[in-house]
């Protein structure tokens, strides 16, 4: 499903707590700006770092679990798709697998809160840029990792035709 203004292509159910928000994208004759985050979005949870990721066409870079950040991923140049299963005790939606297509032609924020599974996987040659600004600093105990490919979350890499 696309939201109404066509910015993101979502796949799946909905993820309780699980934020998609269309960002706007200014262009002109000098180029673009693209929004990210501000402090006054309601969305924003607060400050710990921002970086920048580069993942090559076809790679994929996941499973991560985050015990305390919450994720505040745009994909600024290319295309990639984000996948993020829920598999928290509490969760309203366990269980729940979604995929988002986000990108230079799908511009959005994939707010991704604490205890969430989530990868991605790079859709653009030579490769695609994402930023996060995530909630906290990183820090690789509060981080759980598995391999993109373990059976404990039923998800396979593979291209698609829908």
């Amino acid at each position: 499903m696309s939201a109404p203004d066509g910015t993101y292509v979502l796949r799946g159910e909905m993820i309780h707590d699980l934020r998609i928000v269309p960002l706007r994208r200014i262009p002109d004759e000098r180029g673009t700006i693209l929004h990210m985050l501000r402090a006054d979005d309601p969305h924003f949870r607060g400050f710990g770092e921002i970086y920048f990721t580069t993942i090559y066409d076809g790679v994929v870079k996941g499973w991560h679990q985050h015990l305390d950040m919450t994720l505040n991923y745009a994909c600024v140049n290319g295309r990639v798709k984000f996948v993020i299963f829920d598999d928290r005790d509490d969760s309203p939606t366990r269980g729940s697998l979604v995929e988002v297509f986000a990108g230079t032609d799908a511009h959005s924020l994939i707010v991704i809160p604490p205890g969430l599974w989530n990868g991605m996987k790079g859709m653009s040659a030579p490769s695609a840029l994402v930023a996060n600004c995530a909630t906290h600093t990183h820090a690789a105990g509060r981080t759980t990792r598995l391999d993109p490919f373990d059976p404990s979350i039923p998800y396979t890499w593979d291209v698609r035709q829908h």
